[in-house]
């Protein structure tokens, strides 16, 4: 006896069909997986056996051999639960074979039947539309987030018996439906925290929308209250809003990574991460030793990756940033496979200027030694600042500027502000692949759109050879004043602009090799 279900894995944020074929034999009675399961796909047999039991349905006294092709890709999760259990329902005939034609199963049986929802039933479904399935069966819990594909049916199941009595016609499912664009609008500004809320800090916030407005990575250097984590946290509310596209993407990488909400089918707004600093290098790049899961800096994809206490961060940590930083993606490599995430994030960092915070704060003396400051500043390399656009100083705050009972400007407002930025950085950009920012300019783009006039050539000159500046911070300081030229509606960089792009290189005049 035999029969072929199909069912789907994930690898990457990419999803592959697998096979579940089984096959019954009158031997001895036993339970046999095989084409690479991990411990949960191995661990299935068991849920399976129960599962079947407690839906009254007796279960086969044979040899049952499941093979999960193709057999040489690992297969991993318990997603595989209920198609294996269809597999064995199928086999003896109660099931027919020609109902589970063009249909892909998911799904994790509990003990008593119920099926459970699984991780990357969006990428999963998205295939399946791909391949030409005519309906994709997915957990109750899954069903809004797999709806989000146009195209293919999602069935809703909520136990085993329900799914058989489906198949076999006894009961009717309707196809779950979701207006993904309605979800989209409602919930796309749904943000708790607002730039109103600060008090002072005027320079700050100006090269925060500046960032903004660019995708610019940005360092905040200040000592510990002067709002450098508030600040950061209010970032994602005056990004532009999502694309439906973006929103997909992102929605598809948390859903691989089992951080969507069972009432959650798409992610609205723009991701926020802050992990602590204890974090190892595999839990921020991803990776892991069976099961590469994405890490901190996909999960950022298209938001704001905030990294509070920079130099308290392991160097071996924030080095392995550098290349995702340029590539925009993260290649994660093992000896049998090789595994790509997007990395489209924007770093926001933020640090002491020495271990006691108070160095080169007017109101508090530094206890700090030359020597102590100098070592903890070093803990962040060169080249990794140099892909750090922008350094802004944020100054304890002072009394009056805490007692003031006016709101700051709201969110909102500059928000608008940097989706006019963005915009206009949109139709300059139009019809060039992956270039959307100006963060996103190659040196032959920087050529190309960054025209300073005479003045604002000469004063660049001469912060180049006195501030030492390297190739790579040159060609920041231009993209922040391509920038800020844009908020301020001028085709030409100008003198003011330029300045204004110079001063956000804190480090370079002030703290950074020797400046003590």
């Amino acid at each position: 006896m035999f029969s072929k279900i199909l069912s789907a894995s994930v690898l990457g944020i990419n999803a592959f069909i697998v096979e579940i074929e089984t096959h019954l034999d009158n031997a001895l009675p036993n339970f046999i997986i095989v084409g690479l399961p991990d411990s949960a796909v191995k661990e299935s047999k068991e849920r399976v056996i129960a599962a079947i039991k407690n839906s009254n349905i007796p279960f086969p006294a044979k040899k049952i051999t499941i093979n999960l092709a193709p057999a040489d890709v690992r297969k991993e999760g318990s997603g595989f639960d209920l198609p294996i259990a269809l597999g064995i329902l199928t086999a003896i005939g109660l099931i027919s074979n020609e109902v589970t034609e063009g249909i892909l199963f998911l799904g994790e049986l509990s003990l008593e039947g119920v099926i459970r929802p699984i991780h990357g039933a969006l990428p999963i479904a998205y295939e399946a539309k791909r391949l030409g399935f005519r309906a994709v069966a997915v957990p109750e819990g899954n069903a809004n987030e797999a709806a989000l594909v146009d195209g293919i049916d999602v069935i809703p199941l909520g136990s085993l018996i329900q799914t058989i009595n489906y198949l076999n016609g006894n009961q009717t499912i309707e196809p779950r439906k979701v207006d993904k664009q309605k979800i989209f609008e409602e919930s796309q500004f749904n943000y708790n925290l607002d730039f109103a809320d600060v008090k002072g800090q005027q320079n700050v916030k100006r090269a925060i929308e500046v960032a903004a407005a660019g995708g610019h990575n940005i360092l905040m250097i200040g000592p510990p209250g002067s709002g450098k984590t508030m600040l950061a946290k209010r970032i994602p509310s005056i990004l532009p809003p999502l694309t439906i596209e973006e929103a997909l993407e992102t929605t598809k990488i948390h859903s691989v990574a089992g951080l969507l909400q069972s009432n959650e089918s798409l992610v609205t707004i723009r991701p926020f991460r802050a992990p602590h600093h204890t974090i190892s290098d595999a839990a921020l790049v991803g990776g892991g030793i069976n099961k590469i899961k994405p890490g901190e800096i996909s999960l950022a994809h298209h938001g704001v990756l905030f990294l509070d206490e920079l130099p308290e961060f392991a160097r071996n940590v924030l080095e392995v940033l550098r290349q995702p930083l340029e590539d925009k993606k993260i290649c994660i490599s093992r000896t049998k496979m090789t595994i790509e995430y997007p990395a489209n994030f924007m770093l926001v960092c933020s640090m002491n200027p020495c271990p006691c915070g108070n160095y080169g704060n007017p109101n508090q003396e530094c206890t700090c030694t030359p020597t102590q400051i100098q070592k903890y500043q070093s803990k962040i390399s060169g080249p990794l600042l140099d892909r750090i656009d922008i350094h802004i100083e944020v100054p304890a705050v002072k009394y009056q500027e805490l007692t003031d009972k006016s709101m700051g400007e709201s969110s909102k407002d500059i928000r608008a502000r940097v989706i006019h930025a963005r915009e206009i950085q949109a139709e300059r950009f139009k019809g060039k692949k992956n270039l959307y920012k100006n963060a996103d300019m190659s040196s032959k783009d920087i050529r190309k759109f960054c025209i300073l006039d005479d003045k604002a050539h000469e004063i660049l000159k001469v912060a180049m050879s006195k501030l030492g500046l390297s190739a790579r911070a040159y060609d920041k300081i231009l993209k922040v004043s391509r920038t800020i030229a844009d908020l301020d509606n001028s085709e030409i960089i100008k003198p003011h602009h330029i300045s204004e792009a110079i001063q956000y290189r804190s480090l370079d005049r002030n703290f950074w090799r020797g400046g003590l």
